[in-house]
């Protein structure tokens, strides 16, 4: 019978706030959609990250007076479905703005909705270029360096490797793709003699990684570029020790530093791979040590690439707003234009004319300690650094996209 109450009480109260006016017009709604149940590794962690950042928005008053409030929905990792949800959330959920994606097709997907619907975008996650530049439009602005940029990083190492003969290895989906021409693009350029000599395209989380690893060897190259992640990542490496593939090879990689792809490898890291990532335990400006500190405190955890993402989504919409003081869709896309944000890697700026955040990235070399991969030798790459200047952008965006 006591149980039967505290249950009733539970859940009248629970409706009592739902029905609120108070709490609906004392709230600005932001709709949030991602491929949790599909990319869990990252998406945990970018989920923790982003409910931090709301907690501590909100502790401070909000933002004009109003606390935040996200409305989560999975996207099913599937392009329809995510436009689908995205529909649903700002139909059905009445949010001002919608932010997230992790897959690249699913971003381009969301990022057509955003410019068809005229609702703001704040694309958190997804890499592909085609997102701030073919693709781009006027309510669409992105947080995560792009697959150009992390590309763009990495070309002083494999210049100064002098290798002729390159093997590709990367998704056959956007993200992939993108990162593969560019990296054919940059290597072009500053090297015409260079020769690609096999690509290897598997199908995201299909990855017959035996038969990858073998044809990247039977192929010979002096170096490889990969552009895996997750679990086709692991099993690529697993697979590529064992046969020795990786043995006197340079090999440089995206996102193979981030803890996410790194951490479950243990002692199979592969020791030399000069990479993208976050070495989180390794960075101490103070910024940084802040943030870390507060998120253990929170989760008893340490923090992922995920976490900054999502905790940096939620901080940037925040200044949006404040910047535009309006949830009003039109002065959003305004004050976007190169807002100033601070993050836990230090300030950056949503660049007015591609709508492209310049939020950098570590790029470093993997090394053992401890039993457990880690990154060495690492700086931080500038976003600023690696983009194309405003006018070449203008080439590269439709007309009238801004």
């Amino acid at each position: 019978m006591i149980k039967r109450h505290v249950q009733y009480f539970a859940v009248a109260g629970l409706f009592a706030g739902l029905m609120s006016p108070a709490s609906a017009q004392g709230t600005i709604k932001i709709g949030e959609l991602n491929s949790y149940k599909a990319q869990p590794a990252f998406l945990d962690p970018y989920k923790k990250g982003w409910e931090m950042a709301i907690e501590e928005i909100n502790a401070k008053g909000g933002v004009l007076g109003k606390k935040l409030e996200v409305i989560s929905r999975d996207d099913g990792a599937n392009p329809g479905e995510a436009v689908r949800v995205a529909e649903e959330l700002v139909t059905r959920e009445g949010v001002a703005m919608i932010a997230g994606t992790f897959l690249s097709h699913i971003g381009l997907a969301v990022t057509n909705f955003a410019g068809q619907k005229k609702v703001f975008f704040l694309a958190a996650e997804p890499l592909t270029d085609k997102i701030t530049w073919q693709n781009g439009n006027k309510y669409t602005y992105r947080l995560r360096a792009t697959t150009y940029m992390q590309t763009a990083m990495l070309m002083p190492a494999a210049i100064a490797a002098k290798k002729k003969r390159w093997a590709l290895v990367y998704p056959n989906f956007e993200y992939g793709q993108s990162a593969a021409e560019n990296f054919k693009t940059l290597m072009k350029k500053a090297q015409p003699d260079v020769e690609f000599v096999t690509e290897q395209a598997p199908p995201l989380g299909k990855i017959d990684a035996g038969a990858v690893a073998q044809a990247i060897d039977d192929a010979k190259p002096d170096a490889i570029f990969n552009v895996l992640f997750g679990g086709d990542l692991a099993k690529f490496v697993r697979e590529g020790n064992t046969r020795g593939v990786f043995k006197n090879r340079t090999v440089v990689s995206l996102l193979s530093g981030e803890p996410e792809y790194l951490d479950p490898l243990k002692d199979e890291a592969p020791v030399g791979w000069v990479v993208t990532g976050y070495p989180w335990d390794k960075i101490k400006t103070k910024d940084h040590l802040a943030f870390v500190d507060a998120y253990k405190k929170k989760y008893n955890d340490y923090p992922r690439l995920g976490s900054i993402v999502g905790y940096v989504t939620m901080t940037s919409l925040a200044a949006g707003i404040a910047k535009a003081k309006s949830t009003d869709t039109e002065k959003l896309v305004e004050a976007f234009k190169d807002l100033k944000v601070d993050s836990p890697f230090g300030p950056f700026r949503y660049r007015a004319s591609d709508h492209q955040a310049t939020m950098g990235a570590y790029v470093g070399k993997i090394g053992l300690e401890g039993g457990k991969g880690t990154m060495a030798d690492f700086q931080y790459v500038d976003g600023a650094t690696v983009l194309p200047s405003d006018a070449e952008v203008i080439k590269l965006r439709p007309t009238e996209s801004n």
